[in-house]
């Protein structure tokens, strides 16, 4: 049954069109997820559906006694009212029945699993995300029939993501949401609106069928294009013969000529463009030696040590206030730490990427091109220097839009320009604290992109699963106790890790981190004495097979990489000889596989090297 209607409706900000005769169905118990590049108008088409907004033109239809419940990007509580109290009033705004102490007490049971257990402190003492996760509660206990959701997903650790995963799949009623993480998109969605240059394009899949169907449909928007200017190009030849087209008997041949030359091509994408611009960086780069970190009896960081290598690629994970944020600020120079030290090297230039923006950082009345001028005017990169101004239409604020104020941008063109900024500053280590937060999935794919070529360090506090898989090849997790273990991969194979620990729960970890950090601090080794006593160490080296690689590896990718590049341009060129293109196809397939072994090779013996380099020792 169909329950919204939304028909030709069409939306302005000024000379800006956002949705031009847009139109749209959800039919019952639907769970459709809405994507587009910041700024296309997602969060403002979810307001005129919750009645918060008008449209310019064209007319939004609910069926019979259809309620919405809605949860804006950044929701309002009043400061006076209790936790409980403000998610029972926000529940009881968009909900048939009042509801008794059931809802009161399975509203204390989501809080408490979303970590909120204080439910008599008062709302104007909460984090922004602590607010969000009390409109969460509000919406979910809602029994209203369609249920909207402006990034649910923000500030939620992974844990809390997981949950609300389940939570919306076993949803009866119709579930309409604006969210940027990719995995939540693929286990909850059963259908894909994007909003596309104004216009709404419908996919009845999940976020990968949606990734194969917008290929095709725009492959088709291109063959057509292609077939039309190659028609042009022979109706065009034809009118520029001369007499024989002016005869009364060719006007219809003539119109046609016009009607195809007025027709506007497929517009694509605006897509974020990167280039890379770090600074050198060298032998000392950032060491943590045995810190500690405590807020009155909670332990936040007990006794981590590590030193970053160069590209390195480091994500911590962890619940939410188990103190990665302040881990971050440690690196940074912003907190201290109460016992051990960190040591910056001198050619260590940090590039910040904050969790969230205030107004002291972007001021609402500056120029957008203002606020990148004013870390620099040039910038350079592999191609040389760019300008602020290169640098914004490569971020897509183009013309006009560049001197546009910051109080009109949204919050993704917000977070898309602070990213920016961060990038001109030519960092070499990257720290990005939840990176993906507002950022639009076009931007986060080419985000990922370009850290795969950054030439310096980047670390990584991020709740996005999808987004860890793709950047990072190292895990910190932050387990209890302030223990911090170290796990190889991304975040797919830190699940599996975890899991495949000995007792195969958190509390069992935890538990063993605990006694192996203890003993660390009694000054113990857990080991057999019987076994250790003839044991001796001796300073790690290269053996012969090691050293040979390391001297030659490196000329052995570039003979691989320039292969590979050869290979593209016969592929390119044996387009039509199948035979041919089936053969370059597998060399293709084998040459890349041999790269991604030299690769891993390549990353071992580095690690190796620096380790030798710092006098390491091993037991003989």
């Amino acid at each position: 049954m169909n329950i919204l209607s939304l028909e030709n409706i069409t939306k302005a900000f000024g000379e800006r069109k956002i949705l031009d005769q847009a139109s749209f169905f959800l039919q019952e118990g639907e769970k459709v997820g809405i994507i587009g590049i910041n700024g296309t108008g997602k969060s403002t088409l979810l307001k005129m559906i919750a009645g918060l907004e008008d449209a310019d033109e064209g007319k939004i239809t609910f069926a019979n006694h259809v309620i919405c419940s809605f949860l804006p990007q950044h929701p309002v509580f009043e400061g006076e009212d209790k936790v409980i109290d403000a998610v029972l009033k926000k529940r009881r705004e968009t909900s048939k029945e009042v509801g008794g102490g059931e809802v009161e007490t399975e509203a204390k049971r989501m809080l408490t699993r979303l970590g909120v257990t204080d439910f008599e402190a008062r709302c104007k003492t909460l984090s922004g995300g602590e607010r969000k996760r009390l409109a969460l509660v509000a919406a979910l206990l809602s029994d209203s029939e369609i249920l909207i959701l402006d990034e649910p997903t923000n500030h939620l650790d992974h844990e809390m993501a997981d949950w609300l995963e389940e939570q919306l799949k076993n949803r009866v009623g119709a579930v309409l949401m604006v969210t940027h993480d990719r995995y939540f998109l693929d286990s909850v969605t059963n259908r894909i609106l994007e909003i596309d240059k104004g216009k709404l394009y419908s996919y009845q899949t999940n976020y990968s069928g949606f990734l194969a169907l917008k290929a095709e449909r725009e492959e088709m928007a291109m063959a057509s294009e292609r077939k039309r200017q190659s028609i042009l190009r022979k109706e065009l030849a034809w009118v520029q013969r001369g007499a024989q087209a002016r005869s009364t008997k060719q006007k219809a041949r003539l119109e046609r000529y016009e009607a195809l030359k007025n027709v506007a091509a497929p517009v694509t994408d605006g897509k974020v463009e990167l280039s890379s611009a770090s600074s050198r960086l060298g032998r000392t780069t950032l060491e943590i030696n045995h810190i500690s970190k405590s807020y009155g009896d909670k332990v936040l960081i007990r006794d981590f040590e590590y030193i970053f290598l160069k590209d390195d690629r480091i994500g911590f994970v962890g619940r939410n206030g188990c103190g990665k944020s302040t881990l971050m600020k440690m690196l940074l120079g912003q907190v201290q730490p109460d016992s051990g030290s960190i040591v910056t090297g001198q050619t260590v230039k940090i590039g910040y990427y904050a969790q969230e923006i205030g107004e002291e950082e972007m001021p609402p009345n500056q120029k957008v091109i203002d606020y990148i001028r004013d870390v620099a005017e040039f910038v350079q990169t592999p191609e040389g220097p760019v300008s602020a101004v290169k640098m914004l239409e490569k971020f897509l604020f183009e013309g006009k839009d560049q001197y546009g104020l910051l109080k009109k941008l949204s919050g993704g063109e917000r977070r898309r320009l602070n990213l920016l900024k961060v990038l001109m500053g030519a960092p070499n280590i990257l720290i990005l604290d939840e990176p993906t937060n507002d950022l639009d999935i076009t931007t986060l794919t080419v985000l990922e992109d370009y850290l795969d070529s950054f030439q310096g360090i980047v670390i990584i506090v991020s709740h996005d699963r999808y987004f860890l898989d793709r950047t990072v090849r190292r895990i910190f997790a932050f387990e209890d106790g302030g223990v911090l273990r170290q796990y190889e991969g991304g975040y797919t194979d830190y699940r599996q890790k975890r899991t495949d620990l000995q007792g195969e729960t958190p509390e069992g970890i935890a538990a063993n981190a605990s006694a192996t950090n203890k003993a660390s601090d009694n000054g113990e080794e857990k080991t057999d004495s019987k076994a250790d006593w003839k044991k001796r160490t001796v300073k790690l080296k290269f053996s012969y097979q090691e050293q040979k690689d390391y001297e030659t590896i490196e000329q052995e990718i570039a003979k691989l990489e320039a292969r590979l590049e050869e290979l593209d341009g016969l592929m390119e060129k044996s387009a039509r000889d199948f035979v041919k293109l089936n053969e370059l196809t597998k060399e293709k397939i084998d040459m890349e596989n041999r790269l991604e072994e030299k690769m891993d090779r390549w990353m071992y013996l580095e690690e190796l090297k620096a380790r030798i380099d710092r006098g390491e020792t091993k037991e003989d």
